[in-house]
């Protein structure tokens, strides 16, 4: 009698902004494509909040990103006994990339379970493509764009003049309302700045079904922080996504 082996099942728990209505249905659309391409693997998505409503430099602004309450969102997720937590967001750009470190630091020690973050895992996929000019297209304010910018001279990954695009917005649910045609516009604006890679860089941006148009038009990588979170997440379950297609380059190296 033949016998059958059930799919390997990998949990990914995601952290997310209360106020976030783009990551969760890309994330879902991220991995059904992933699950067609690992037949012997069943991955699936479980999402945590906490609040976040606005993206700005003020003390409220800041407050926001109190290890705290992530921490107390990370537990819930630890309750449906997840593989690896992921922050989908991008804060640690403006806050410092050592307030990511130390969060994930701060979950495996709550909780049990290893933990990854969209920035921590845009610069390991930066690094590994030997990115050092950067394109960098986000829907901030002025002062929370140029703390990125200047975050990133910090690790020798430059985004020079011309390099940059932002649109000044602070309210979190007006993120999602920014169209492709906008974004086609800031993307092809920053490449020719002769970047090495271009980020759309905030997990309430509806761009990471884009980036393969992009890729094929521009002959750069794009790397969304939607879709940094899985894959660095994936890497560190040990699943083998290199192939997927549709969601970019990112999956193209090992």
């Amino acid at each position: 009698m033949a016998s059958s082996t059930a799919p390997r099942r990998i949990r990914l728990g995601i952290l997310t902004p209360s106020s976030n209505t783009a990551l969760e249905p890309l994330t879902y659309a991220l991995i059904t494509s992933l699950n067609a391409h690992l037949p012997s693997t069943t991955i699936t998505a479980h999402f945590s909040r906490f609040p976040v409503t606005q993206i700005s430099l003020s003390p409220d602004g800041l407050a926001q990103f109190d290890l705290a309450p992530i921490l107390a969102a990370a537990q819930l997720l630890a309750h449906a006994e997840v593989d690896i937590i992921g922050w989908s967001g991008t804060s640690a750009g403006w806050l410092g990339f050592s307030q990511d470190t130390k969060l994930c630091e701060e979950i495996k020690r709550a909780t049990g379970i290893k933990a990854t973050t969209s920035i921590l895992a845009l610069n390991k996929a930066l690094e590994l493509w030997g990115v050092k000019e950067l394109g960098l297209v986000t829907p901030y304010l002025v002062d929370v764009q140029e703390k990125i910018v200047e975050n990133y001279k910090g690790i020798g990954v430059e985004i020079g003049e011309g390099m940059e695009r932002h649109l000044k917005v602070a309210k979190n649910t007006d993120i999602a309302d920014i169209g492709e045609e906008t974004l086609d516009g800031m993307v092809g604006d920053v490449v020719e700045g002769k970047v090495d890679a271009v980020t759309t860089f905030c997990t309430n941006l509806i761009a990471a079904q884009r980036v393969g148009y992009w890729e094929a038009k521009y002959g750069v990588p794009v790397f969304d922080t939607v879709t940094t979170v899985v894959w660095d997440m994936l890497r560190e379950c040990g699943v083998d996504a290199k192939g997927v297609k549709g969601w970019g380059m990112i999956f193209d190296k090992d």
